[in-house]
């Protein structure tokens, strides 16, 4: 009786996974831990098939020595970045920004006459997070005499391509008030897109966070918003991105972070604030 083979699907060896994590860590400062072993090694099965590799010791080599090997390294780091986003998520943060952080900016900034408003929506995703903020500020109705200007940043030129096409199914707008539904974006078959108002305060870039180059393009912020990032990066990571966003600020301008994240152990660089039972993190 003839008897088929199957091919196993390729495992990743703990050589291998310590290979692995460690160029993710030192290309984008994100680090997975022991117990997420599984979880790489499913993230990159797709990598492997698509360059035709038998092993993740072909992949290392792959990543090492190739010719093609930088743009297969930007592939990796996009195959293993979560981007679980959407409108208006975390209203509380948001409460602290557009009753705390901002009124707070407007009247420090027009004693100085200065009329800009500066923010960073830093590791933004498809672009909900920088979208929502907008649309905040364009109903408060500061674009009227402020020049607004927001920058939406990712390590993955993927999505920053979708958040430029700035087109949303149902599911990203699941906390996005109706009559903002309404206001703010024209019905394009199964999907909503964003109008130009709220587009034309928007602008994309891609960058690493841990990267002091592609961060030194960015300086004199007023707000940066840097929202569950932390948590997959380890301590070193940490600080070093903590370090260029605290360079990128300008003097007394405020840090969002995720609601499980906190500067403690990394910096004495900023002094925590409260606005609407929210903490968020002002520059010293």
């Amino acid at each position: 009786m003839l008897t088929l083979g199957i091919e196993s699907t390729p495992k990743l060896s703990s050589r291998n996974f310590v290979a692995l994590r460690d160029i993710i860590n030192s290309r984008s400062g994100i680090f997975f831990t022991e117990n997420k072993k599984y979880l790489l090694e499913t993230r990159l099965a797709r990598r492997l098939e698509q360059l035709s590799l038998k092993t993740y010791d072909d992949y290392v080599m792959f990543l090492s020595y190739d010719k093609d090997r930088e743009k297969e390294l930007t592939e990796l780091i996009n195959s293993i970045v979560i981007n679980e986003t959407s409108f208006f998520r975390d209203q509380m943060q948001l409460d602290a920004f557009e009753k705390g952080v901002v009124p707070g900016l407007i009247e420090r900034n027009s004693k100085e006459g200065n009329r800009n408003l500066r923010i960073w929506s830093s590791a933004c995703s498809t672009g909900e997070e920088p979208y929502t903020l907008a649309i905040m500020l364009l109903e408060a109705g500061l674009h009227l005499n402020w020049s607004i200007n927001i920058l939406g940043s990712d390590i993955n030129p993927r999505v920053l391509k979708s958040a430029e096409l700035a087109s949303y199914e149902k599911y990203s707008m699941r906390n996005l008030p109706e009559p903002y539904l309404k206001k703010h974006f024209f019905n394009d078959g199964d999907s909503f897109r964003l109008k130009k108002n709220a587009l034309d305060l928007v602008k994309f870039k891609k960058i690493n966070l841990i990267d002091s180059l592609e961060t030194r393009q960015v300086r004199e912020m007023d707000v940066i918003f840097c929202r569950n990032v932390l948590i997959y990066f380890d301590d070193a990571s940490r600080k070093k991105a903590i370090g260029h966003l605290y360079d990128s600020l300008a003097k007394g301008g405020y840090l969002f972070l995720g609601f499980s994240e906190t500067l403690h152990n990394i910096t004495r660089l900023f002094r925590p604030v409260s606005f609407e039972r929210t903490v968020v993190y002002q520059k010293i």
